[in-house]
């Protein structure tokens, strides 16, 4: 049975409580998105998304962005651009405002890298771009298939703008109504030594470097991450259904696109726009979680009572106070909630919330790139954060404390901060681990919290033939 949905359609469809059995039937092709909650490993998240087969993709790639549009030929409708990328988003996304029955009934979906960010500041060049993919990949999707895991419901959706989805929608439903069973699939595995680009010795020297920035002045705080990377092999499917069992979290992802696949189990929510309404929630304070629960318990207490860490958390609402007050009416922003314990399957976290209201004639795109990239990854002041990580990292981020997400065309927004994020091509994996250096600061606490934050994609690798997930300085 279908029914309108503005100018689209949805169909229910069968409810299954774990959404990777449906993906599995499409995780195969070019640009096939999965918006995970992590259930039913995790009950924090809620919604879940997946789709394929855009009719619109935006690729950026320097101070240039492909716009390629679905045609009859192979390749499609192609042009290049040298616009503002989130301009060209805005243009080609054409959201209309339009209520919906579901978060997301057709929209874009895809990553915003953190090096997306030298399209909106001057940023100095000294990292090296050892990743070489684009700055941002992003599909426009008619339809998608939505899962409210509270409701126990799922629904195919179609915004009713590619024809192509019309054509299909009977296909689509069968396909979804009764997914085929796994397919045979090659092993996730590690080939080689896992690296890391910054080794105790350069990670205290990074560190010393910032604590003399701090004392001079130039910043609050300032995020260091290190880079692990591994050579892989087999399918990155099965690898992340494998992560997702290690470290469900409520904003994870898959993202089979053409330059990269990426593995995200990220806790952390980035932007929310909900007609009109904003939402943010930084993380910023971190303990491992312990095996013994009254260990467990006072590592949370501690967490909970850390002045340093309430005081960093609160640097970065202060932060993002500011990045929402740019696009927002004034007096609407507030902070509903600081210093909220949240217990994850490797980490404690300590989580605020801000919110705010658009201000007239600003929609979700204004937005994001007011607030991009996140301030709980930079540190504060933003810019001045970003130029000392470009000094101090050895490697630039790419996605990484970007963003992934999707923009509806009714007007909402939901992304993630693209932290415990795994990003693989041309057979290498990579991934990044930080936090934030303030004054009172120690190298061995900030050291160790890296390897608390590394350790669930850590254990992804040993569990998948890396030697004694050994790190060798690269």
């Amino acid at each position: 049975m279908n029914t309108a949905a503005t100018a689209g359609r949805i169909s229910p469809l069968p409810y299954l409580a774990d959404s990777a059995e449906l993906f599995e039937a499409i995780a195969d092709e070019p640009w096939a998105v999965f918006l995970d909650s992590g259930r039913p490993h995790s009950t924090a998240g809620r919604m879940d998304i997946l789709a394929a087969r855009p009719h619109a993709t935006l690729v950026t790639r320097g101070g240039m962005t492909e716009i390629r549009r679905s045609g009859t030929s192979p390749l499609g409708d192609a042009s290049l651009s040298p616009a503002d990328p989130f301009e060209l988003l805005r243009r080609v996304l054409a959201a209309d405002g339009r209520a919906t029955p579901l978060p997301f009934a057709g929209g874009a979906i895809g990553y915003f890298s953190y090096d997306l960010a030298r399209r909106i500041e001057r940023l100095p060049v000294r990292a090296l771009d050892a990743e070489g993919i684009p700055e941002m990949a992003v599909g426009i999707y008619d339809w998608a298939v939505v899962v409210d895991h509270e409701a126990q419901r799922s629904w195919l959706v179609s915004a009713g703008r590619d024809p192509r989805a019309a054509a299909d929608w009977d296909a689509l439903l069968a396909l979804f109504s009764e997914p085929p069973p796994p397919a045979s699939r090659q092993a996730f595995r590690v080939t080689g030594p896992v690296t890391c680009n910054l080794d105790a010795a350069a990670y205290r020297r990074a560190f010393a470097r910032i604590q003399r920035y701090i004392a001079a002045g130039d910043c609050y705080q300032v995020n260091l991450a290190r880079r692990f990377a591994a050579p892989v092999a087999g399918d990155h499917w099965s690898g992340y259904r494998a992560l997702r069992r290690l470290n469900p979290a409520p904003y994870s992802a898959y993202l089979n696109h053409p330059a990269a696949r990426i593995l995200s189990s990220s806790p952390e929510r980035f932007l929310e726009v909900r007609r009109g309404r904003v939402e943010t929630r930084p993380i910023k304070g971190t303990r491992p979680r312990a095996a013994a629960p009254e260990a467990d318990a006072t590592l949370a207490r501690e967490l909970r009572e850390s002045a340093k860490d309430r005081a960093e958390n609160l640097m970065i609402v202060d932060l993002l106070r500011n990045d929402l007050g740019k696009v927002c009416a004034p007096g609407s922003v507030a902070v509903p909630g600081l210093f909220e314990l949240e217990s994850f399957a490797t980490v404690h976290h300590l989580v605020s919330t801000v919110t705010g209201r658009l201000a007239e004639g600003l929609d979700a795109v204004a937005l994001l790139r007011a607030a991009f990239p996140g301030g709980s990854i930079t540190g504060a002041p933003k810019l001045r954060s970003m130029e000392i990580i470009e000094e101090l990292e050895p490697h630039r981020r790419g996605v990484y404390c970007g963003a992934i997400g999707w923009l509806g065309f009714n007007g909402d927004m939901d992304t993630s901060i693209a932290i415990r994020t795994l990003v693989s091509s041309e057979g290498r994996l990579r991934f990044w681990a930080g936090g934030g250096i303030v004054a009172d600061s120690t190298w061995e606490a900030e050291y160790r919290e890296c390897l608390d934050k590394a350790s669930a994609p850590l254990r992804l690798l040993e569990e998948h033939g890396a030697a004694g997930g050994g790190l060798a300085a690269s």
